[in-house]
């Protein structure tokens, strides 16, 4: 465990992750963590570009530090994306060069792009120009056959001669073809020491390694080699994982958290976003992994799963968790 502070805030992230990351996750995250970085779901540019913006940027005051991530090719659309997102106080313009979903790629968004260092570069030029805030990058090792550790120095070269200072590299190379995105992030195996290997060839960038991080043993002995971490799948799943972050990543005193003590803080704000119309599925979402690896988690979640659906006053559904929380 660290024995000083810690103050660098890419060095603890949680990943962007679709249909994961919303707002309701990000405040319950929260009030796990103060100093562990959050990013939105990936919202494309034409979304915020031309349409309903305050719906998709909505987010906590309490949220920060708070980072958007963007999807799109379009140096123009995504200078006034990222624009709107500093705007409504986002603290990190971050574009996605990693997702390889075939519906991403349609639109020239995402893994693709690690085929196009230049359109990157302008990619980020272009944000750069738009806001004050830091324009990052998150990519892949590679693509493809385009998977070769001269490639991958190519692309960063490229992109940080645009000003982009941060890398986040997800260290498994993507297959834009033929894999799901959720095979492709499990098949193509890690590489940690490529992404090490980057750092010590580019000392002056910020390089945060992201894949496969499943706790706080891992996460150490990656930040002996580079930045910052990003943790994925097993913040959302094992959300637990983050309650003690702050002391074991960044050397924070320890703070004391007990589960009855963090639902019942949740359970304040679910009924504050029903009162401004937002859905009861969504607030419960964060919680199902609130009790993994405890005993009765399995009832938790089923108990979950039925105030989810069992329709009429919301509020009802939340007084029911209320009178189970020392079971919490």
């Amino acid at each position: 465990m660290p024995t000083e502070q810690h103050h660098d805030p890419w060095r603890y992230c949680i990943a962007p992750m679709l249909d994961r990351t919303d707002r309701e996750y990000r405040y319950f995250a929260r009030l796990l963590s103060r100093q562990a970085r959050l990013y939105s779901e990936m919202i494309v540019t034409g979304a915020l570009v031309h349409g309903d913006a305050s719906r998709f940027l909505a987010h906590s005051p309490e949220e920060a530090p708070l980072a958007l991530q963007l999807g799109g090719s379009d140096p123009r659309a995504l200078a006034a994306a990222a624009r709107l997102g500093a705007d409504a106080g986002y603290a990190e313009i971050n574009l996605n060069v990693g997702c390889p979903s075939d519906r991403v790629q349609s639109g020239r968004i995402g893994a693709c792009l690690m085929a196009e260092p230049a359109l990157v570069a302008d990619c980020v030029a272009a944000m750069r120009a738009a806001v004050g805030v830091p324009v990052t990058v998150k990519a892949r090792l590679g693509i493809d056959d385009l998977d070769s550790y001269e490639h991958l120095v190519k692309f960063v070269d490229t992109v940080a001669a645009a000003g982009c200072e941060t890398f986040i590299v997800h260290a498994r190379k993507a297959w834009l073809h033929g894999l799901s995105p959720h095979e492709n992030r499990t098949i193509p195996p890690l590489d940690y020491p490529r992404v090490y290997r980057l750092k010590r060839d580019f000392p002056r960038l910020r390089i945060v390694l992201n894949g496969g991080l499943m706790n706080h043993a891992a996460a150490l002995a990656a930040l002996e080699h580079v930045d910052g971490v990003m943790v994925g799948r097993a913040a959302y799943d094992t959300p637990w994982l983050l309650a003690d972050v702050d002391a074991a990543v960044f050397g924070a005193p320890v703070r004391p958290v007990a589960r009855p003590g963090i639902l019942e803080a949740y359970l304040d704000y679910c009924e504050a976003r029903l009162a401004a119309g937002a859905r009861l599925r969504a607030l419960l979402a964060p919680l199902h992994g609130l009790q993994q690896g405890q005993p009765g988690a399995r009832r938790w979640r089923r108990t979950l799963g039925e105030l989810a659906c069992r329709g009429g006053d919301p509020r009802a559904a939340l007084r029911e968790l209320r009178a189970a929380r020392n079971a919490a």
